[in-house]
């Protein structure tokens, strides 16, 4: 993928996250991942445990009493045993449904890039024989539907921290243009969402 597409997504995803910027305070985001490749809404907790972990934060377009409409933007490292292992930035629009009981409804639709890497030997043909080479990655937009549930430990509060499970479907393209097109995972997500300067 040529470097100038890239630096447009990252640029575009740095635009599109400008609400974080604007809020004086933005939350810190923690999040714990179980990957696999998997068709969505198919299996709602898949093994063997594929690991991931995801750093980001988010900013609020609006807000209505305890819900809420907000920009998120993470990056985050998956590691599938048997496939591949990636690095990648990642921005969703969001918006959450309170309830006065401390619980959210969540949705999530985000886009993302990812530098993908084979967790086996690579091989490259050279002179009549294949040998050993070096793995230089691959690259890949992630498309992402995320439906899911949060519990704010200050029930009333929308800065709460909160503690919140997402069933991330997403999709990773191209995949292997003439063969296998398009990608599909299934990520199980347990989340921590805090700001740091509340007491």
């Amino acid at each position: 993928m040529p470097v100038s597409i890239i630096r447009k997504f990252v640029f575009i995803c740095i635009l599109g996250a400008a609400p974080i910027y604007l809020n004086a305070q933005p939350p810190i985001t923690v999040t714990l991942q179980n990957e696999a490749t998997a068709i969505p809404f198919t299996k709602l907790f898949t093994r063997p445990v594929h690991p991931g972990v995801q750093l980001g934060t988010e900013g609020n377009y609006s807000r209505h009493n305890l819900s809420r409409l907000y920009q998120t933007i993470s990056i985050g490292y998956i590691f599938h045993r048997h496939l591949f292992k990636g690095i990648y930035i990642h921005t969703a629009l969001g918006y959450d449904y309170g309830f006065h009981s401390g619980f959210n409804l969540k949705a999530q639709v985000g886009l993302g890039y990812m530098q993908s890497f084979t967790t086996g030997k690579e091989y490259q043909f050279s002179q009549g024989e294949y040998k050993a080479g070096r793995d230089r990655g691959n690259s890949r937009f992630i498309f992402s539907v995320a439906p899911g549930l949060g519990y704010r430990l200050q029930q009333n509060n929308t800065d709460s921290p909160e503690i919140f499970t997402l069933y991330n479907c997403w999709f990773e393209y191209p995949y292997s243009p003439g063969f296998i097109p398009v990608m599909t995972h299934i990520s199980q997500e347990l989340g921590y969402s805090f700001y740091p300067d509340n007491k």
